[in-house]
C-alpha cells in the first residue's frame, strides 16, 4: 500500500484545474449499457473508482477506445454477460448503478453487494423497493441480487430516502419502462442532473430535472450521445479548504461557479471569501478566518443535507478548515454514522475537537497542527487528512492512500505542481 509523505509549511500557489465530477462519471458510464449505439464521453476523472467501473464495462463487452485526454468512446452493441465481474463489483458503491441497465438489456442481471467508503450503513432497501414497484422480480443471494423483468411499467413513486444512487436506478430503469413514471422525493445533486441530461441527449424524456418530482415517459430504445462530464463540486470544495489552511492564492479554473449551490456560502460562515475572475474562481491568501456567530450571536453550524443542502463529502474538508479558523463551530454530520470517527487523527495533530458523538463535533480554532502518522479511511477524510498535513509544522505520513487515489485524480502531481512538499512512496 502506498504513502504521501508530507512536509508542512509551504504556501501554494498557482492554477489548477477541477476533474470531472465522480459521482456523475459512475451512473453515466452504467448508462452506456443502455444503447447499441456508440456513446463518446468527456471528462472523465482518472481516478480509481472509475477505472474500475470502466474495466467491469469491459469485462461486460463494452468496447472503450481513447479519444484523447480524458475523453473516451463507448459501444456497447454486443455485450455478452449480463452479470459483472464479482471481485471489481465488491470493490466500488457505483457497481450497483448496474442493475436497472443490464436488466433492460438482458431481461435479468446478477448484481453483486457493492462495496465503497466505510463511512456508515448505506441502505440497498429504496433501490430495490422502486425497482419492484416498476414490476421487477428481485431475490437475493448469498452477496447478490438477481433481477429479473420483461419490460418495466411506469408508477407513481415515492422514496422513502432522498438517495443519490436509488434515484439514478430509477432513471435509467424508467426511461425505458412502458408508461409514464413520477419520482417524487427524488435526489436533486449536480451529478444526478448531468445522468439526466445525457438520458435526454439519446432520446429519453424527462421533465423536471434538478427538483426533487421526477416526470419520465418510457421510450422504445435510445440512441448514441456526446456528453461532458461537469467539474466536480466536491473537488472544487476540497481545493477551497486547501487554499485557505495553507494560506495560499490558488485560482481553481473553471468550476462551473452557478453549480456550487450552498458551497460557497457556507465557507462564509468560517470567514472564508473567494474572487469571480471570468470563469474561474481565486481563493486569496492570508484570509482573516474567523468563524461568524449566527444573528443571535449563538454559535454557528455546518450541517449536511442532500442536495441543495451543504453536501456530505465536503463537512471532513469543513472540519479541517474550522481548525485554522477563530471561533467555535459545530459540524453536524446527519447522513453517515460512521463519518467524524477519523477526527481523531487530527486531534492527535494537535486540533482543538470535541468529538460528541458520531454525528457531532465541535471545533475551536485556530489550531497549530503538527506533523504525525496518519491513515486515510475514505476518500474525503483522506484528502481532509492531507490538507490538514500540508499546513501541519513538520513531517506527516499518509497511510492507505489508495483511498485518496479512488476519489482525486493523481493528486500529489497536481499540488506539487503549486509548491506542495509531497512524495509518494
Amino acid at each position: 500500500m502506498g504513502q504521501f509523505i508530507v512536509n508542512g509549511g509551504n504556501k501554494l500557489k498557482g492554477s489548477i484545474v477541477p476533474s470531472g465530477n465522480k459521482n456523475e462519471a459512475l451512473p453515466v458510464l452504467a448508462a452506456v449499457l443502455m444503447s447499441e449505439r456508440p456513446v463518446t464521453i468527456h471528462n472523465i476523472p482518472n481516478i480509481g473508482d472509475i477505472n474500475s467501473m470502466m474495466s467491469i464495462l469491459e469485462g461486460l463487452g463494452v468496447s472503450i477506445s481513447h479519444q484523447g485526454e480524458n475523453s473516451y468512446d463507448f459501444d456497447a452493441s454486443q455485450l455478452i454477460s449480463s452479470s459483472p465481474d464479482q471481485k471489481l463489483s465488491e470493490s466500488i458503491r457505483g457497481s450497483f448503478l448496474l442493475i436497472s441497465p443490464l436488466l433492460y438489456r438482458f431481461k435479468k442481471a446478477r448484481i453483486y453487494i457493492p462495496g465503497g467508503d466505510s463511512i456508515g450503513r448505506r441502505r440497498l432497501d429504496t433501490h430495490i423497493i422502486a425497482l419492484e414497484r416498476l414490476g421487477a422480480e428481485i431475490t437475493r443471494e448469498s452477496g447478490s441480487f438477481i433481477a429479473k423483468a420483461n419490460r418495466l411499467k411506469g408508477c407513481d413513486i415515492l422514496l422513502d430516502e432522498a438517495s443519490v444512487m436509488a434515484t439514478e436506478n430509477i432513471i435509467m430503469a424508467a426511461v425505458l419502462a412502458e408508461g409514464r413514471t413520477t419520482v417524487y422525493n427524488a435526489a436533486c445533486e449536480p451529478h444526478v442532473q448531468g445522468l439526466c441530461n445525457m438520458l435526454t441527449a439519446m432520446g429519453a424524456h424527462i421533465e423536471g430535472i434538478g427538483s426533487n418530482r421526477l416526470i419520465i415517459e418510457g421510450v422504445d430504445s435510445l440512441a448514441g450521445c456526446d456528453h461532458r462530464i461537469k467539474p466536480d463540486h466536491t473537488e472544487v470544495g476540497s481545493l477551497i479548504g486547501l487554499a485557505v489552511s495553507t494560506r495560499s492564492e490558488i485560482t481553481i479554473e473553471k468550476p462551473d461557479i452557478d453549480n456550487l449551490g450552498l458551497i460557497l456560502p457556507y465557507f462564509k460562515i468560517l470567514g472564508v471569501h473567494t474572487k469571480t475572475v471570468g470563469e474561474d474562481l481565486l481563493v486569496p491568501a492570508d484570509q482573516e478566518l474567523e468563524i461568524k456567530n449566527d444573528i443571535d450571536q449563538s454559535i454557528p453550524k455546518i450541517d449536511d443535507a442532500p442536495w441543495p443542502g451543504f453536501p456530505a463529502d465536503l463537512t471532513s474538508i469543513m472540519t479541517v478548515v474550522a481548525t485554522q479558523c477563530r471561533g467555535t463551530v459545530l459540524i453536524f454530520e446527519k447522513m453517515f454514522e460512521s463519518r467524524l470517527f477519523w477526527v481523531d487523527g487530527l486531534i492527535r495533530m494537535g486540533a482543538k475537537i470535541i468529538l460528541c458523538d458520531p454525528h457531532r463535533a465541535v471545533v475551536v480554532g485556530p489550531s497549530r497542527l503538527r506533523g504525525c502518522i496518519l491513515s486515510s479511511p475514505d476518500i474525503r477524510a483522506g484528502m481532509a487528512l492531507l490538507i490538514a498535513s500540508l499546513c501541519a509544522e513538520g513531517t506527516s505520513e499518509i497511510q492507505n492512500i489508495q483511498q485518496i487515489d479512488r476519489g482525486y485524480a493523481r493528486i500529489d502531481d497536481r499540488l506539487i505542481a503549486l509548491g506542495a512538499d509531497i512524495r509518494r512512496v
